[in-house]
């Protein structure tokens, strides 16, 4: 036991010990020369689990989400799970961490359960934003100054080991299944549709841009209340005038101009290789899939062209059905809400501007996919920034 000898380390030393023995983030092919004899050892893992998600939970009076998640042990030469059979499992807190998880002692992955619940337990937002496409060209990387986006939508997301495909009924609300996405980690929007009403590409010289940081949670221990922390690597929490500075890391950045929207949005197919793809439907709306920077990860945003709004501003909200995509009609509700006014001087502004090349294309975010390692090496090595 890690705490055999004595206290139980702080969650900032325990983070410190994880990072010394995480060698093989990342990394598709293992070289067991390139991993720790502790790394490898299933016994040390279930002890950082235990002293991080339990006991020091337990003793910091449950400010954490009460679910901790265990992955199953990968069955070699087998590449399917059976419904019966995901890939993790869930359990409620309990102070004791084997009678917790039971007869399934012998089927958890230790080391990668650590790492699931450090991004589960980690908070983190979403920034959706349409910026000038020549501010993009203009900004250079690395530079103090800040780009001013035309209009922003800042999101609390959530990560999760499954993911929620949407479907649509004409009679009913938004219907979602919730599948097993591991070891993919998804945030999803529930509410896409009214979250991002607003969000429109109505100017050639648009970007949709789309950044997730991770701010807050298991990944960011707090020194103040770990005075035995002593860890010079650990993050660091400064004070500025009384108020303490935030920290975070950039989990995912990217964005696209509208022509390639636009192109993709036009042709309804695979168009335009790794970046974008559609999946078309019947409707109004399609799904829009987006590749990161070096095609790490994947965001889905539901794209549809707003149409001459003087014929949908006092109509009743009416979902439209497809078959293969998720459909619904672009109109904007009757209501007294800032977002309607906004979203009505948005699309009027975009309307009187419009030419025979020019549509606008509302983008809803409906969710960021992304490979667990590469968030876990991003939450343990990545420079932090203050924000």
């Amino acid at each position: 036991m890690l705490a055999a000898q004595g206290e139980s380390p702080s969650r900032c030393e325990l983070l410190s010990m994880v990072k010394k023995h995480s060698n093989l983030l990342g990394k598709t092919i293992v070289d067991e020369q390139d991993a720790s004899d502790i790394e490898m050892d299933q016994g040390f893992w279930h002890d950082i689990l235990n002293l991080y998600f339990i006991q020091a939970t337990e003793s910091r009076g449950r400010q954490d989400d009460d679910l901790i998640f265990f992955v199953r042990k990968m069955l070699y030469g087998s590449n399917e799970e059976s419904d019966d059979d995901p890939p993790y499992f869930v359990r409620r807190w309990a102070p004791k961490l084997d009678n917790m998880v039971g007869d399934k002692l012998m089927e958890v992955d230790w080391r990668r359960s650590f790492y699931l619940n450090l991004i589960a337990h980690t908070s983190f937002t979403v920034t959706v934003a349409i910026c000038s496409n020549q501010d993009l060209k203009n900004h250079r990387p690395g530079e103090d100054t800040h780009l001013t986006p035309i209009y922003k939508v800042v999101k609390t997301v959530y990560a999760s080991p499954s993911r929620v495909n949407f479907h649509v009924d004409a009679r009913k609300a938004s219907e979602a299944e919730t599948v097993p996405a591991y070891p993919d980690i998804c945030f999803t929007i529930d509410d896409f549709d009214s979250t991002f009403d607003t969000v429109v590409l109505s100017d050639t010289d648009h970007c949709y841009c789309v950044i997730l940081n991770a701010h807050d949670g298991a990944a960011f221990p707090d020194e103040k209340s770990e005075l035995d922390s002593s860890d010079g690597n650990s993050r660091q929490t400064e004070r500025d005038s009384g108020k303490k500075s935030k920290a975070k890391v950039t989990i995912f950045s990217g964005f696209v101009s509208y022509q390639m929207v636009r192109d993709a949005y036009d042709a309804g197919r695979h168009r335009l290789g790794s970046l974008l793809s559609f999946s078309h439907s019947s409707g109004k709306t399609d799904k829009l899939y987006m590749k990161g920077p070096g095609g790490r990860g994947e965001v889905e945003v539901a794209v549809s062209g707003v149409e001459d709004q003087s014929q949908h501003l006092s109509g009743p909200f009416s979902p439209v059905a497809s078959k293969k995509g998720f459909g619904i009609a672009t109109i904007v509700r009757q209501a007294a809400s800032a977002a309607s006014v906004a979203a009505r001087q948005a699309y009027a502004a975009a309307s009187r501007n419009v030419d025979d090349e020019m549509m606008p294309l509302k983008c809803c975010l409906m969710s960021i996919s992304l490979p667990w390692e590469h968030i876990a090496y991003d939450l343990l090595f990545k420079a932090v920034k203050q924000r």
